[in-house]
């Protein structure tokens, strides 16, 4: 009896204190504060928004372990859960599943109760911990001092790192997915993934063809922002040129060492990778090369010993040497200021109207925002003129 007291007098203090949390928050104006004390409250909120959603969703599970779902006359659980949170089914069904894993996972079930890390944090965790179980502790000293997507990162690096190739692409193969719903507009949402020999192809067409529109759009006084364009790139994906043969500039990038390529399978230090896709088996990689618009990139550790090209249009290797990244690691192009990969544009660190030379060490990659941030710093060191047309960038 005296447990169940205690029981009962935790769940009271519980719920007294998220409604005083709630009553507190009602009455708040941030125009009462200063800039210091809405950020301490800020990161006072976050983590109790984290830890307040932790709690609920423990509480949630247990609920529905007990059955109590069917009291409030849903037999369903996940549309409970759902409707509880105002989330989708898939969303409550992940949230469960997540519930129920960290039972295994006690380390993220304290960071996740402390308000140290999201759920959506300890998500990939958990799922990295069943196959990586001693990378937990690591992730979570990334998680509270990252953002979801360098803790995605860093869970991706550490997966490449400590899986084969062949076990790698088994299992992507076996996660591929697609799914679609409607929002609120009416609008055909969905979320997907592929395998990266597919998927890298499949991204490069719609992110090239969303640059050829984003750039027609500003010559003609009418920009529209890039995800529309990439919207439309992705609706026209699937149609034909004019003869009926489809466009076949949907370049894939294989970067794999030289003597692993000749004994078909790599050895320890011996990389074989997609640009922007990981490892995959030297196999995989000879299966690919039969592609007519491949790309081919052998070397030896620390020199490029040959960039093949094969299909009917010619791409400079210049681009193919930027496309790949430095040595040794050939992990591919990132904006070389803030590092993101999507819509990245070739600049040159010495403009050409300054006579800067188009060469490898010259040009970088950056994404539209730093590349016009760096514009406008050579205009104001004088390295560009102050008047004529700008020359176009060049597509990604």
């Amino acid at each position: 009896m005296g447990t169940e007291v205690a029981t009962n007098d935790g769940a009271r203090k519980l719920v007294e204190a998220s409604r005083a949390l709630r009553e507190a928050l009602r009455c708040f104006d941030p125009g009462l504060f200063s800039g210091t004390e809405c950020a301490q409250i800020a990161d006072e909120l976050a983590t109790s928004e984290k830890a307040c959603s932790t709690g609920r969703l423990l509480a949630a599970a247990r609920a529905v372990v007990l059955g109590a779902h069917r009291e409030d006359g849903v037999a369903d659980p996940v549309a409970w859960v759902a409707r509880q949170a105002g989330t989708t089914g898939h969303q409550a069904r992940e949230a469960l599943e997540l519930a129920r894993a960290l039972d295994t996972h006690p380390e993220t079930k304290e960071a996740l109760l402390s308000g140290t890390v999201s759920v959506a944090q300890a998500r990939e965790i958990a799922k990295a911990g069943s196959d990586m179980p001693d990378q937990e502790r690591d992730l979570l000293e990334v998680a509270k001092h990252a953002d979801l997507g360098k803790l995605r990162e860093a869970v991706r690096n550490r997966t490449f790192a400590s899986t084969s190739p062949e076990q790698l692409h088994r299992r992507q193969v076996a996660a591929r997915r697609f799914r679609h719903w409607r929002d609120a507009l009416g609008m055909v949402c969905f979320d997907g993934a592929l395998p990266p020999e597919t998927g890298l192809p499949f991204v490069t067409r719609i992110e090239r063809e969303a640059a050829r529109r984003h750039r027609l759009s500003k010559q003609a006084g009418a920009p529209e922002r890039f995800e529309s364009h990439a919207a439309d790139a992705l609706v026209a994906l699937h149609e034909t040129e004019g003869d009926g043969r489809r466009s076949p500039r949907a370049d894939l990038v294989i970067v794999c060492d030289l003597y692993a390529w000749r004994r078909g399978h790599a050895h320890e230090g011996e990389p074989c990778h997609l640009i922007g896709g990981g490892p995959i088996p030297v196999d995989v990689a000879k299966q690919l090369a039969a592609d007519a618009f491949l790309k081919v990139v052998l070397h030896d550790g620390v020199d490029i010993h040959k960039v093949h090209h094969a299909g009917r249009r010619y791409t400079a290797e210049l681009r193919t040497a930027l496309d790949i990244g430095p040595a040794p690691a050939f992990d591919g192009r990132s904006c070389v200021d803030c590092r993101r990969t999507w819509g990245l544009e070739y600049d040159h660190d010495d403009p050409i109207a300054h006579t800067g030379p188009t060469s490898y060490a010259n040009v970088k990659p950056r994404c539209r925002p730093c590349h016009a941030e760096k514009t406008e710093r050579d205009r104001a060191a004088g390295l560009l003129a102050k008047r004529g047309r700008a020359r176009s960038p060049d597509p990604p």
